[in-house]
């Protein structure tokens, strides 16, 4: 708990640092929430098995935090972590996969439907601002962390998954997609009002609630 605690410490530290443009303390706290996350969970489950491939995930998307630190300069770096960080909470969520039922079936066709569309305007945008270089890695990100959002949603019908624990997954999942949909917006499409606000809060808290998700499945197996 001590480590979840911290974690939100240091995440609205980092939303202040970022309002305050505090450059100081935001290189102190940004990194400090996956960090802190990645203890929690290398102290609570065996790191084996899914739990390996999720502290994977974690650790590069603290590699991807600290690259986007110089989020201009660094973007394509960070990307190309965070999609480390998409395939290895991809490949732990289907460690075992989860059963294919009507659920699946739904969640897909919606899930698909609703990425294809924002997908469709990002590069849009891309195209009409000369940014075309950019297509091929926005469309693999975007794929694969849709994949991770799909993972994710499957455990609320996945009987071998407690209920709180899917709960908690499938909601991290989803504010992390939310996050980086922000994110692409801001760089990519248009300006959003305190948008660097609303991505840095939708993230941080979308990976604590997944890892908290993860720490609660795994520590009854």
């Amino acid at each position: 708990m001590i480590y979840l605690l911290a974690a939100f410490v240091f995440a609205a530290l980092t939303a202040w640092a970022t309002w305050k443009q505090n450059r100081g303390l935001e290189f102190v706290a940004k990194p400090a929430v996956m960090v802190v996350l990645f203890f929690h969970l290398w102290t609570s489950v065996e790191m084996q098995g899914a739990p390996l491939w999720f502290g994977l995930g974690i650790l590069f998307s603290l590699l991807g935090d600290v690259l986007l630190l110089w989020l201009d300069r660094m973007f394509l770096y960070g990307l190309a972590a965070f999609l480390f960080a998409q395939i290895f909470y991809v490949i732990g969520f289907n460690s075992p996969p989860s059963p294919f039922t009507a659920w699946s079936a739904i969640m897909a066709i919606l899930i698909g439907w609703g990425s294809a569309r924002v997908l469709r305007q990002i590069l849009s945008a891309l195209m009409e601002k000369g940014n075309a270089r950019m297509r091929i890695p926005v469309t693999v990100y975007g794929t694969i962390i849709t994949l991770m959002l799909l993972s994710a949603m499957l455990k609320l019908a996945d009987i071998s998954w407690d209920a709180n624990a899917s709960l908690l997954v499938a909601l991290g999942a989803f504010l992390f997609y939310l996050s980086d949909i922000v994110l692409a917006w801001l760089k990519f499409v248009t300006p959003i009002q305190n948008g660097r606000i609303i991505n840095i809060g939708l993230y941080r808290l979308g990976q604590i609630a997944l890892v908290a998700g993860v720490v609660m499945q795994y520590q009854q197996s």
